[in-house]
């Protein structure tokens, strides 16, 4: 891995960690990293209110030249950076020069003996474990993750989750973890799983937090359900199927040991999926997501919540309506390899993304009404039935402004210029 990512980072570092396109300069490498900071620092509302940002201390696993360190600095007043890469890291420490309390660290292989325990208030990692061939080596960085978290420390980590499909793995197509098995790591470290997105997809994301001493107040106070409604809007209705079939339950003094291994939802004693238990708010209230199961019928359902097997009173009820029609959709068009060309192809391949997709078997892609041969597909997201599709520009084409138009069976998702440039 060392290897492999020293000659990466002296290929190009930005592309390898970003993997928006060679060559970035600074500013646009480091703009990159904006939404992932919002993911993040969204999570920083889970920390003891008791710690002062003063004397919180965070680590970034895989941190390679900085690209989040930076930003994620102003929220600590240390933050260290741990890479398998001594070029990345040589990188790092030439750009956060001019940070004070910004530490990266070249290590030399799966642990993080480098900290003593209970050292971090928070921890996070971001496209770093997809990379790493070898399950052990991830699960190793996760129990150093548990070691080095204080307790009430928060952890948010990106795994690979998709189905293991594979039967090698390398450096840059690395290992897959399942959801099963971060539900078992949680229970059998003592860790509250507190959310769990993206499954059997590359990007699956999860929260932790190590528990801390829990008063006999939070415990004894009556916990029950306030509200329900639709967890992406504030409408009552809820779909059954879909990306949009999930509820959002406001769960009043929802005991603290609460979490993903502990909590249970039934909607008409039907087991859904909880998959995410944000931070109580001021008012003693907690959100938490719940995704439909399949096959549910639609009416007014009372929807059961159960801690530990105890149920939590009352129900409430929840009206599921029937899931509106798929509608295929066009998100990302651009060169494969330039991910931030979305009309100059020079690469001679292009990449979509499309959502919704019923029939993956009937996209269609032409150039001039030459239509393409060579495609290949991939599922990215079952939620939402995201595909990804890259295809190559066919020989005949020519150099120049071209008309591409992709067909999803009858579907007409886009006709576009793209101009294309010949090595």
């Amino acid at each position: 891995m060392r290897a492999e990512w020293n000659e990466r980072a002296k290929e190009d570092a930005h592309y390898y960690v970003a993997f928006g396109r060679r060559e970035q300069d600074d500013d646009e490498f480091y703009a990159t990293a904006k939404d992932l900071v919002r993911e993040l620092t969204g999570e920083l509302r889970r920390l003891p209110a008791s710690t002062p940002v003063s004397d919180r201390r965070a680590l970034e696993i895989g941190c390679g030249p900085g690209r989040l360190l930076r930003p994620m600095s102003s929220y600590f007043s240390e933050i260290h950076g741990v890479d398998v890469s001594d070029n990345m890291i040589a990188l790092a420490k030439q750009k956060l020069r001019d940070l004070p309390n910004a530490f990266p660290h070249a290590i030399g292989g799966s642990d993080l003996q480098l900290f003593p325990d209970q050292h971090f208030d928070f921890v996070y990692s971001y496209a770093v474990f997809q990379h790493i061939p070898g399950a052990e080596v991830v699960f190793s960085y996760l129990r150093e993750t548990v070691r080095v978290l204080r307790p009430g420390g928060v952890a948010r980590l990106q795994l690979n989750g998709l189905p293991k499909s594979s039967k090698t793995y390398t450096t840059w197509d690395g290992v897959r973890i399942s959801a099963d098995e971060i539900h078992a790591f949680a229970r059998e470290h003592g860790i509250r799983l507190l959310a769990l997105s993206g499954i059997d997809s590359q990007y699956m994301w999860t929260t932790w937090r190590k528990p801390a001493a829990t008063t006999p107040a939070a415990l004894s106070a009556p916990c029950r359900i306030r509200a329900v409604s639709n967890a992406y809007s504030s409408e009552q209705a809820i779909p059954a199927g879909g990306r949009l079939a999930c509820i959002a339950a406001s769960v009043e003094n929802l005991p603290e040991d609460s979490d993903l291994n502990s909590l249970a939802a039934f909607i008409s004693d039907a087991p859904g999926q909880v998959g995410y238990i944000g931070p109580r708010g001021g008012n003693g209230f907690t959100q938490v997501n719940i995704m439909l199961p399949k096959g549910l019928r639609t009416g007014l359902l009372p929807l059961r919540l159960e801690h530990n097997c105890r149920r939590i009173t009352p129900d409430k009820f929840v009206r599921v309506i029937p899931p509106g029609p798929s509608v295929p959709r066009l998100t990302a068009l651009t060169d494969a390899i330039n991910l931030m060309s979305p009309q100059r192809v020079d690469s001679g391949l292009m990449k979509a993304s499309i959502e919704e997709v019923d029939k993956i078997e009937t996209f269609r892609a032409s150039f001039d009404g030459v239509p393409v041969t060579q495609v290949e597909t991939f599922r990215a997201d079952p939620l939402t039935e995201r595909w990804e599709i890259n295809f190559a520009i066919p020989n005949s084409i020519k150099p120049g402004g071209r008309v591409l138009e992709l067909h999803l069976g009858k579907r007409l998702l886009t006709r576009t210029g793209i101009e294309v440039v010949r090595p």
